[in-house]
């Protein structure tokens, strides 16, 4: 079991990212959330298989195609407690 905390930066919000970031996390099988930050970035919490936790993080500095990615942090976090699904969550 893997766990990433990740910051988007860049023209990340209104752009429908939180809502692909979720789309792709189903289809990958990574369970989390996502949430836009008031500082203009998208936060996401993945947790899953190491090589589909891995992919989510490796789409998000690319898609989706209308947003501009200008900066992406990785952290490594323990994902132990049970997250079920995934989900969008409120702006922070």
């Amino acid at each position: 079991m893997s766990g990433r905390r990740v910051r988007i930066y860049g023209r990340v919000q209104g752009v429908f990212f939180r809502g692909w970031t979720k789309d792709k996390a189903l289809v990958l099988g990574v369970r989390g959330w996502v949430r836009n930050r008031h500082d203009g970035s998208v936060e996401l919490v993945a947790s899953g298989e190491e090589k589909a936790v891995e992919a989510l993080v490796a789409a998000c500095r690319t898609d989706p195609p209308a947003a501009q990615v200008e900066r992406v942090e990785v952290e490594v976090v323990d994902r132990d407690e049970a997250i079920a699904g995934f989900k969008v969550t409120a702006t922070a």
